[in-house]
Parts: C-alpha cells; sequence; structure tokens
C-alpha cells in the first residue's frame, strides 16, 4: 500500500470492467478519490463504486467517449468539481478487433486509432493542462500493450496505436519532466479479462496462449492494477516515459526458453 495516494484524485478511464475496474479498486483500497469513466457498459459500476467507498476511498462514475474532446474534458471537470482537483490519469480505454490487414476498412482503423491513440493523447493532453495550471506535480499513466512491440498480424490497426502510445508516452514525459510531471507506460501481455473470458474458457486456445508466456500463466488485471498504483506513487518518482511490460515474459522471445534456438 502506498500511503501517499489517500486522498489523491485519480481519473481511470475505460473502468467498467476488465484491467479498468481492477485499477479503480485498487485506488480505492489506497483510499484514493476515483472518478470512473465508461463508455457505454455500465454494468459492475456500482458495485465498483460501493467497494471503493467499503475501502474507505471515493468515488463517482461519468460516461463518456474518451475519443471526443468533449467528453475528456467532461471527465477532468468532474474531477475537479466533485473533488477538487486531479492528481492522477489513467488513460484506460480501449478497443481492438481481427481483421486481415488486406481486408481493415478505414473505418475499422479509424475507430481502433480514435480510442486507443487519439483518446489517449486527449486524457494526457487535458490532464497535463490542468497540472499546468493548478502547478500539480502529478502523474499520467497510458494503457499500452505487449503489441508496442511485438508484431501482431491481423491486428495491425491496434499494433499501430500502441507504437503511438509508446512515442507519445516518451515525448510527453521529456516535455514535461521539468513541471514535475511523469508520463508513464503499462504493456499488459495476456490477461483475463471480460474481452479474453470466450477465449480463454477454450483449453486449447488456453494452452497455446500459456505457451507464449514464460511464467506459464495468463495475467489477472490485479497484477496490472499494482502496477499502476505503483507508477502513480512516491515510489516512482524518479520514474519518468518508461513502458514497465507486466506480460509474464511474453516479451522475452519465449521461442528460446530452455535453449533453445
Amino acid at each position: 500500500m502506498y500511503p501517499d495516494l489517500e486522498g489523491k484524485t485519480v481519473i481511470v478511464t475505460g473502468a467498467a470492467t476488465g484491467i479498468g475496474q481492477a485499477i479503480a479498486l485498487r485506488f480505492g483500497q489506497e483510499k484514493a478519490n476515483v472518478v470512473i469513466n465508461y463508455h457505454s457498459n455500465h454494468d459492475g459500476v456500482e458495485e465498483t463504486i460501493q467497494k471503493i467507498k467499503e475501502a474507505g476511498g471515493q468515488a463517482i462514475d461519468l460516461q463518456g467517449d474518451m475519443s471526443k474532446e468533449e467528453d475528456v474534458e467532461k471527465v477532468i471537470q468532474a474531477a475537479h468539481d466533485h473533488f477538487g482537483s486531479m492528481d492522477i490519469m489513467i488513460n484506460n480505454a480501449g478497443m481492438e478487433n481481427e481483421v486481415p490487414s488486406h481486408e481493415l476498412t478505414l473505418d475499422d482503423w479509424n475507430k481502433v486509432i480514435n480510442v486507443n491513440l487519439t483518446g489517449a493523447f486527449l486524457g494526457s493532453r487535458e490532464a497535463i493542462k490542468y497540472m499546468l495550471k493548478h502547478n500539480i506535480k502529478g502523474s499520467v499513466i497510458n494503457m499500452s500493450s505487449v503489441h508496442e512491440i511485438i508484431p501482431w498480424p491481423h491486428f495491425v490497426h491496434y499494433t499501430a496505436s500502441k507504437g503511438g502510445v509508446k512515442m507519445m508516452t516518451q515525448t510527453l514525459a521529456m516535455e514535461y519532466a521539468p513541471n514535475g510531471i511523469r508520463v508513464n507506460s503499462i504493456g499488459p501481455g495476456a490477461i483475463n479479462t471480460p474481452i479474453n473470458a470466450e477465449k480463454f474458457s477454450d483449453p486449447k486456445e488456453k494452452e497455446k496462449v500459456e505457451k507464449l508466456i514464460p511464467m506459464g500463466y495468463i495475467g489477472k488485471p490485479e497484477e496490472i492494477a499494482a502496477v499502476a498504483a505503483w507508477l502513480a506513487s512516491s515510489e516512482a518518482s524518479y520514474v519518468t516515459g518508461i513502458t514497465i511490460f507486466a506480460d509474464g515474459g511474453m516479451t522475452k522471445y519465449p521461442s528460446f526458453q530452455g535453449g533453445n534456438g
């Protein structure tokens, strides 16, 4: 637990389910004030808010499309109006869909880029703007992926978005380091979230994925939330401009495990 997170205000986008929900709950356990953003699926949000309050934190929820400027501005304003500040921005909202690259429509390309990259940019920009205005030495955390460095056929729009998040994070980190604003990314590997539930419920598919992970198991959303809490805390006060891969070793060329090659 990180005592300095108590009373801080954090925005978590795409926090209705999965990794975002786990991050919101973790900051609630840290007794932070949590703004839970969701796009359309409100299932689980009320339960999350209740759990945060039971843990000693505070929480509100706000619907919004984080690829739209006006919705991002509303989320920032809601944090300020309700809690009086905004210290931590976690740009978690994201999407993916599988399409062979030669069949990918411009509309499908734009949808993924708009949510994963443009949304993260807008969230980062508005958070930094707020922090500069209020002289807050805050933290911005972008949700990237192992696929910011691992190619993934049939997901060219997704990998392009995450590669963009990588360079955006590094550029913003360099630009605003003199202001005491830290910008980092988390790159999850295979995580057992609702979006992957059907795939991982098939024993053969699950085994195929586990073979790509040196640690041998699919991660839990709580393991990503733990990284987010550390990055936002003063324990990571000298850390900026990096991606922490929480992936069980997936980025470490697992085909060479055991001396193969």
